[in-house]
């Protein structure tokens, strides 16, 4: 990493401030976890109330001094705040309370650059680090001081800070230069699928709604999955059968949080654009949660940011058994499956998931009976191969009788494949969206 981490296990003293505005609402529970996720030792919790933020520290004059007596008490050398510092403010705060100073971003962005495990994660993790970091470089080299000269080096000269910025912005270029091949290669690989109409869907929901865990259980996968938030930072792609579907290609990605810093979603663009192009998004929500609605409306706030906000949805509200609910499916007025209910971690409903995702991805199914030859024994073969034969018997002249069920597409390639004219086997009816 071009920053380095400190270590976790850091004492810190957290605050948190209720404003009038609704778009400056925070969840104090959430921002808990987010401390805990990232490894440091809540000592204590300053909130209070205000209209607006202070342009200079953040807090009001009575509040600083609380929270530098509290900071004081505990020995904290960490205070992390619920929101969004500006670099002045950040500053400020430093040079008041002679401590570290975090706000919700910067910790999000440590929180990934733990849990960042491929070559790629890394990459994007550390562009929102040094986007995040480019504004805040000036606390760290205030004195301003230009270089000593020496043989070979006089000149000019630059500040230590002015060097920085430009380590610092070649470093940027360098990384979105490598991330540019990553999304060129995703690219080629989703239009391979394309090639092969094999059908996408991405795992997309609030983090730590259960998504791993449902991939795992689905997909027969070991993604790591945790009671913990942003468990899940690297995209996983799994091969997954469906019935009247055939193979689809599952993504797991990250998990949404409430304001999601702009330069992470600008960051993981390449890994969020598996949602963007899916076919389907499962949108697992936990149902237990008090605030599942607005983590649902937060959600479909950055689904629209990233695009993917026209790819259908189904909805899967996990972990009814904490609810002590029963699996089923919701249907809309056309019988389409809108949602499913189930546990991931007790294995109840998965059954239900696979219908609803049948139903939603295996239109256009070929469900007729066919007589074949003798001398169309590959044909046969092959729809036996693909388990696409229910029942088979045999007249006195040796055709073969079948009652065949399979996704359209696939049974008129096996027909080009052979030779054969589908309208010799299916009704016009079959034909009327075929091309």
């Amino acid at each position: 990493m071009f920053f380095e981490r400190p270590g976790s296990g850091e004492t810190a003293v957290l605050v948190h401030i209720d404003f009038q505005a609704a778009e400056q609402f925070e969840d104090a529970g959430e921002f808990m976890e987010l401390v805990r996720s990232a490894g440091a030792t809540p000592a204590a919790l300053v909130n209070g109330t205000r209209r607006h933020p202070d342009p200079k520290t953040f807090l009001g004059t009575g509040k600083l001094d609380e929270l530098r007596d509290t900071i004081a008490a505990h020995e904290a050398e960490l205070v992390l705040f619920n929101h969004a510092l500006s670099p002045s403010q950040e500053r400020n705060l430093e040079r008041e309370l002679k401590c570290r100073v975090l706000d919700r971003t910067g910790l999000i962005l440590d929180i990934f650059a733990q849990r960042a495990r491929t070559h790629e994660g890394k990459l994007q993790v550390e562009l929102a680090q040094l986007e995040y970091m480019s504004t805040r470089l000036v606390r760290g080299w205030t004195h301003l001081e230009r270089q000593k000269g020496g043989i070979g080096l006089r000149g000019p000269g630059e500040t230590q800070l002015e060097t920085d910025r430009r380590l610092l912005r070649g470093r940027i270029k360098a990384i979105n230069k490598r991330l540019d091949k990553v999304r060129k290669q995703r690219e080629q690989n989703r239009r391979a699928r394309e090639r092969g109409e094999i059908p996408s869907i991405s795992l997309v929901g609030y983090t730590n709604a259960g998504k791993s865990t449902l991939f795992n259980t689905v997909t027969n996968s070991e993604v790591y999955a945790a009671d913990q938030l942003f468990a899940t930072l690297d995209p996983t792609l799994r091969r997954l059968e469906v019935a009247d579907v055939g193979p689809v290609v599952m993504a797991d990605t990250v998990g949404f949080i409430r304001h999601l810093p702009h330069k992470l979603v600008e960051a993981f663009k390449a890994t969020l654009e598996e949602a963007a192009q899916a076919d389907l998004l499962i949108h697992v929500v936990d149902a237990a949660d008090p605030e599942r609605e607005a983590n649902i409306e937060e959600v479909n706030k950055v689904l629209t940011e990233i695009g993917a906000n026209e790819v259908p949805q189904l909805q899967v509200m996990n972990k009814i058994d904490l609810l002590g609910s029963s699996p089923r499916i919701e249907h809309d007025d056309y019988h389409d499956p809108q949602s499913v209910w189930l546990s991931a971690r007790d294995n109840q409903g998965l059954d239900l998931l696979l219908e609803a995702l049948s139903a939603r991805l295996g239109v256009d199914i070929v469900d007729v009976s066919v007589s074949l030859t003798p001398k169309q024994g590959w044909l046969r073969a092959q729809l036996h191969d693909i388990n696409a034969v229910r029942e088979e018997a045999f007249d006195e002249q040796g055709n073969a009788q079948l009652a065949i069920r399979l996704p359209k597409r696939d049974f008129l390639q096996l027909l080009s494949r052979a030779g054969e004219d589908p309208e010799d086997y299916l009704p016009q009816s079959y034909f009327e969206d075929a091309f």
